[in-house]
């Protein structure tokens, strides 16, 4: 390890604008997953402590990256590093190496902050835990496998970290895998990225095809010398991708079932980090989206879909988690709308990237923290009345929810609001379906998330007997707070200056964001309106008005929404039911056929050697009577003929 870490030291080559060694940010948590994972039980005493220290470690290398990078001029923020050549083949050279650059350090900002809060947190929630020393692994792991993702400079060193990171999940999903749920839960979240994963290996076979390289230089400048069709076909290669890892509609079946995994797990992979990587990838391939209208165009119905989607499934789910999930997905389309939407989209997607990041995070840790304190009990409708035995989580969850619903000053009405903004900048119908869309979904999210809080710390106790609702410790809750601040004031940070936007404008660009087809006011009256619309309806039903223990049966659409729109049944009859169909067909057919059609041979010839068998008796009569049979057949034979 030693002399790979000197060789790799000796070999990066950096900018003047970046000097450290990005390559340390990734090497500090892998070499944690790897001590903790094939280090045994003597790792047991210190092995969550190391792994959250390292996990610190690389956030404190990422500001010092941060820093530099801050204090470069602007058109100077863009470091590439060489570790080694990796792929030496002829005229084809891929090197092994990172780039760091203002879309990657919000990334490593986000990715090591909120994972070494979670990291703290998960010292406290999984404490009594026999197997905690492989499960900080495992989120080291992920950890790692992430950085490398969004600091790769070729998109196949981008598809290592993206398939680290697929493993890392389905590890700390079926964490607990001695539950058959829960394992069932870790390989549908495998199958289903592995689905989207193919997209990625299809996009980058045919990036190699059309331009002669892979790294992200290479494709940029060769996308204006490609035709449109194929950039269209790599476009929508990249965007199956993302939709796989970021629950994309019509990917988006394993993310609930994902809430299987410890709640730790949720608030990393499923808030923070590896669902926003699709946009990443969407955000980080601009050039090729914008050589590809088409593709374009679907990023946008897509992330439509899933907003809407995610928002509807949420009303109706009463798992903490669950309702979470499918805020997280409606969330996630938001971002996907707005990359979709090109230059004026992609600071805003990234914003809210981020702003989510800190709100999520921290809802998540709160429904861990209510689960702590309810004896692992998810069901809302087994709630209520909550406020008064947990306030710091009450008012840590409280400050995510205010956030996510876009209140001001909160950091979702910063982030959130003005993707609805540009939604409705453009022509003709766009504007109006897909900032409509945008609308629409900002006072549902408000109803469902109300009636989350309501139903969770607001109204009469439905606790089930010998349940005592307590706060959890420090270890859980001050990374709660931290995060509840993050979701108050990062908005106000980084909304009204418009700083955020100046600091991605090297990467996407200088543009003109044009005006939304209604003015800016009106529209900012109306999200407000929608959303302290959807917070009444949800305070009368479910903050006023008693809460059945037991869910109502419900109009169709309720029904429909429990059963998240019917997305399962819909993929057996489409997919698994027709290949399960194929594949008995296949087995038919080379059982009956192929291998019924070799037996049949073999069994004639071994009847037809059987039959010529008995006249070998070894009897010189019989040889004669044969001899004289074809002799008279002969001339029998001869005589007709002639």
């Amino acid at each position: 390890m030693t002399s790979l870490i000197s060789q790799l030291a000796l070999e990066a080559t950096a900018s003047d604008a970046v000097s450290l060694p990005a390559w340390l940010l990734i090497a500090l948590p892998l070499a944690g997953a790897a001590l903790l994972l094939f280090g045994g039980r003597a790792t047991n005493s210190f092995g969550p402590a190391l792994a959250t220290g390292l996990s610190w470690a690389s956030f404190g290398l990422g500001v010092a990256a941060l820093m530099q990078l801050v204090e470069a001029d602007p058109e100077d923020r863009l470091t590439r590093q060489t570790l080694y050549n990796w792929i030496p083949a002829g005229s084809f050279q891929l090197n092994t190496g990172l780039q760091v650059d203002t879309l990657s350090i919000s990334f490593v900002m986000l990715i090591t902050f909120v994972g070494s809060l979670i990291h703290v947190y998960s010292m406290g929630y999984m404490a009594h835990d026999p197997n905690k020393r492989r499960f900080f692994g495992y989120l080291n792991l992920f950890v790692a496998s992430m950085l490398l993702l969004v600091l790769a400079d070729s998109y196949l060193l981008l598809f290592v970290g993206w398939e680290g990171v697929g493993l890392a999940s389905y590890l700390l999903i079926g964490f607990w895998f001695h539950n058959p749920a829960y394992a069932t839960a870790g390989n549908k979240a495998f199958f289903v990225n592995r689905v989207g994963d193919i997209g990625l290996a299809l996009a980058i076979f045919l990036m190699f095809a059309t331009f002669g390289g892979v790294d992200f230089a290479t494709v940029n400048a060769g996308v204006g010398k490609a035709n449109t069709a194929t950039l269209t076909a790599i476009g929508l290669l990249l965007l199956m991708g993302a939709c796989g890892k970021s629950a994309q509609f019509p990917l988006q079946s394993w993310l609930g079932d994902a809430m299987a995994g410890p709640t730790p797990v949720s608030a990393l992979i499923h808030a923070a980090t590896m669902v926003t990587a699709g946009v990443y990838l969407v955000v980080r391939s601009h050039a090729i989206f914008e050589g590809a209208p088409n593709a374009q165009l679907a990023v946008v119905i897509v992330g439509a879909i899933t907003l809407l989607y995610g928002a509807i499934v949420g009303c109706a789910k009463d798992d903490i988690k669950k309702a979470l999930a499918a805020s997280t997905m409606s969330q996630i389309g938001y971002m996907m709308l707005a990359a979709g939407l090109g230059p004026v989209g992609y600071a805003f997607a990234i914003f809210h990237l981020i702003t989510h990041g800190f709100f999520k995070a921290g809802m998540f840790l709160g429904a861990g923290s209510v689960m702590h304190g309810m004896d692992n009990q998810v069901d809302m409708r087994r709630f209520g009345h909550l406020a008064p035995y947990m306030k710091i989580t009450w008012i840590t969850f409280g400050l995510g929810w205010l956030a996510i619903l876009g209140v001001p000053p909160f950091s979702g009405f910063w982030s959130k609001d003005k993707i609805i903004e540009a939604a409705f900048i453009g022509e003709g119908w766009r504007p109006w379906v897909f900032g409509g869309a945008a609308l629409l979904g900002a006072g549902v999210t408000a109803f469902y998330m109300s009636r989350l809080f309501f139903m969770t710390f607001q109204g009469k106790a439905r606790w089930t007997d010998g349940q005592h609702p307590h706060e959890s410790p420090l270890s859980m809750t001050i990374p709660m707070m931290i995060l509840a601040v993050g979701s108050a004031a990062i908005g106000l940070v980084l909304g009204p200056t418009n700083i955020f936007t100046d600091w991605l404008e090297p990467l996407t660009g200088h543009h003109d964001h044009g005006e939304p087809v209604i003015a800016v006011p009106v529209l900012m009256a109306l999200t407000l309106l929608l959303v302290l619309a959807g917070l009444a309806l949800a305070w009368l039903r479910y903050g006023r008005d008693d809460v059945p223990e037991v869910a109502p049966a419900g109009n169709a659409l309720t029904r429909a929404a429990r059963k998240d729109l019917y997305q399962d049944d819909l993929n057996e009859a489409i997919f698994m039911w027709p290949g399960i169909k194929l594949v008995r067909s296949v087995i038919w057919t080379d059982n009956e056929l192929v291998d019924g059609g070799v037996t049949g041979l073999a069994r004639f010839t071994g009847g037809a050697a059987k039959a010529l068998r008995v006249a070998q008796n070894g009897f010189a009569r019989s040889y004669a009577l044969t001899m004289l049979t074809g002799v008279v057949a002969i001339l029998g034979a001869l005589w007709v003929m002639n």
